[in-house]
């Protein structure tokens, strides 16, 4: 008899974290490859918030803290909720987490019970279906296509929901599309909401700040505050203060449900780590100084990589609002065949050929819930986006 439980059955690894380390174990035996696959940005921290952890660690800061968070966090939280989205929450309505994956993690722990649905728009994070599925929940997914900007219409919204609903999942802006919905579009899709009081919303806020052009971010709460004694809402520290290896992120929302998250972590991680909590209550409080440039760099590198997609036979590529990825579609490429005869079959079939043939590690839109696509981080040099792109346009003039 298997050690194994039967639950691990109904998730597979990480598509995105698996790629990272098959590009770690490729590099390690000498190979020359760009890896595009990893959600983080190639920035420091900021000095300011490596400074605020030196401290805190040489004031002894190293004990346990409360689950939820310290309460220094937590207010940080509610004035940065107040400060930017207008949006009013006690500290016992925030919970701080090792990342906003766990946050999502307790949400569904929490609140799922089983054959529980929850609605996922597609394209979607790799990680929402799986930890759905570990909840025993089931997934389902209604899908945003290209021609609509990879977001999901209210009438598709309507049609989703059943008396099994449990949650509808947002992200704006989207991992892996980097679409992100206007304030009008979020306010169609509340209004179908509003008229379901059993079904509640979390939305993934997690590119809040990476946002391009003259795009204005909202989130839902923002749109429809009658939806506040049924939402949760998502933040982290990973993405716009170049964070991801501190793992802090944070939920905001009805006590209920918070109390039944904190009791979940309570008897897994406990918490996060007292000192990255030091250095996020810092980056709250402090400066963003730094966004403009980084924002700046990002941009340049999105319209880099859209123009050189774009000219890449067989691939066509959107423009996103937000975040830092690109999602191209690789469709032209679809039936040719690579020189030594392989069969471009399918998006995973391109990918694997990609990084065999070119050293271009990207992510197959398979594991995001649409196919034929893949995805591609620019959140690494101009230098290496340069190349890679290069490489994608090689690579594709050669099928045939």
């Amino acid at each position: 008899m298997s050690i194994v439980a039967s639950r691990m059955s109904r998730i597979k690894p990480s598509a995105t974290n698996t790629l990272t380390g098959k590009v770690s174990e490729l590099k390690a035996a000498g190979r020359d490859i760009i890896g595009l696959g990893a959600g983080e940005p190639d920035f420091d921290t900021p000095e300011y918030i490596k400074e605020a952890a030196i401290e805190a660690l040489k004031a002894g800061d190293t004990k346990y803290t409360p689950v939820p968070g310290s309460m220094k966090l937590r207010q940080a939280i509610c004035d940065k909720f107040q400060r930017e989205n207008g949006l009013s929450f006690t500290s016992d309505q925030i919970t701080v987490g090792c990342g906003g994956k766990q946050i999502i993690f307790n949400a569904f722990m929490a609140s799922l019970n089983s054959g529980d649905e929850v609605i996922i728009p597609a394209p979607y994070w790799v990680s929402y279906p799986d930890i759905v599925a570990l909840a025993e929940g089931t997934p389902v997914f209604v899908t945003g296509w290209e021609e609509c900007g990879f977001k999901i219409t209210a009438s598709q919204l309507e049609a989703a929901i059943t008396p099994r609903t449990r949650w509808v999942m947002l992200n704006s802006p989207s991992n892996p599309t980097g679409a992100a919905y206007t304030k009008k579009e979020l306010k169609e899709l509340t209004d179908v909401l509003m008229s379901h009081d059993s079904v509640w919303l979390m939305t993934d806020d997690i590119y809040e700040h990476v946002i391009y052009d003259d795009f204005s971010f909202s989130t839902p709460l923002e749109v429809e505050p009658g939806l506040s004694s049924r939402t949760l809402t998502l933040n982290g520290h990973s993405k716009v203060f170049s964070m991801t290896g501190w793992r802090v992120g944070y939920g905001a929302g009805p006590i209920e449900l918070i109390k039944a998250m904190n009791n979940i972590q309570s008897q897994s991680t406990t918490h996060t780590s007292s000192i990255s909590q030091a250095a996020a209550t810092a980056a709250l409080n402090g400066p963003m100084d730094f966004l403009p440039e980084w924002l700046g760099a990002f941009q340049k590198r999105r319209d880099l990589v859209v123009k050189m997609l774009n000219q890449a036979e067989g691939i066509s590529c959107l423009t996103p609002e937000g975040a830092f990825y690109v999602y191209p579609s690789c469709r032209g490429t679809i039936g040719k065949k690579t020189p030594d005869g392989k069969y471009i079959e399918n998006d995973t079939v391109f990918v694997s050929e990609l990084l065999e043939a070119e050293g271009v590690a990207v992510v197959q839109g398979a594991a995001f819930g649409l196919e034929p696509y893949f995805r591609i981080s620019y959140a690494t040099s101009e230098e290496f986006l340069r190349e890679a792109c290069k490489r994608i346009r090689r690579f594709c003039d050669s099928l045939t």
